[in-house]
């Protein structure tokens, strides 16, 4: 990915061992970021080791540790940055959702987001890896609420829904339904597999059909 890592301090606080506070400090740690990355992309997240990633972004390792102490601080740093990018593209569809008037908003959403799990490599790499720590576990399960909100501001700008307690809930329902099914495709196939991107197309329509269906 040509796209530096968000810089810590922005919606998940990564855990640093201290904050940069100069230009030149905050482009060394984006660069070691990019390099834990790039290791993570090609061998997996059991060779995100402090000792790696320092020898490929050129850096000494108490250079590294004064940011990322550990191998669990490098997965979660990672893991914000995307957490952070797929944040900021929820937020730029509600935007869009105010001016614009979708005929098939699930459709919009899939294919969006299709198509970052298609360039997102490292993201893919870490979840379907088994290298989560307990942090990013805990910081995934908020980002799923962040975005289940999205969806809310969404329906809310199309006209579809009311704003209560049901509509927020079943927002919730439809991201971890989506989440699971959007991740089983691109287990089974890169690009994502066709067949299953359909389905979900098709259940979450179906759904939040029914959902938008309580407020008319």
């Amino acid at each position: 990915m040509g796209d530096p890592p968000p810089e810590p301090g922005g919606t998940w606080q990564v855990p640093l061992r201290r904050t940069p506070q100069q230009a030149r400090s905050r482009a060394r740690l984006a660069r070691v970021l990019q390099a834990a990355e790039r290791v993570l992309v090609r061998e997996g997240p059991q060779a995100l080791t402090t000792t790696r990633i320092a020898a490929e972004a050129k850096v000494s390792v108490g250079s590294l540790y004064q940011y990322l102490p550990d191998r669990d601080a490098i997965v979660d740093a990672l893991a914000a940055g995307y957490f952070a990018r797929l944040e900021a593209t929820m937020d730029d569809l509600v935007r869009a959702a105010t001016t614009e008037r979708w005929g098939d908003p699930v459709g919009v959403l899939i294919d969006t987001y299709a198509a970052i799990y298609r360039t997102e490599h490292g993201f893919r790499a870490l979840w379907f890896g088994s290298g989560l720590t307990e942090q990013t576990r805990s910081a995934d399960r908020e980002h799923k609420r962040r975005m289940a909100d999205g969806i809310r501001r969404i329906l809310l700008a199309l006209g579809l829904a009311g704003d209560d307690e049901a509509l927020a809930r079943a927002c919730h329902a439809a991201v971890l339904a989506a989440d699971a099914l959007a991740q089983e495709a691109f287990r089974r196939d890169p690009e994502g597999d066709p067949g299953l991107l359909d389905e979900a197309r098709l259940m979450l329509r179906g759904y939040l059909t029914g959902v938008t269906a309580r407020y008319r």
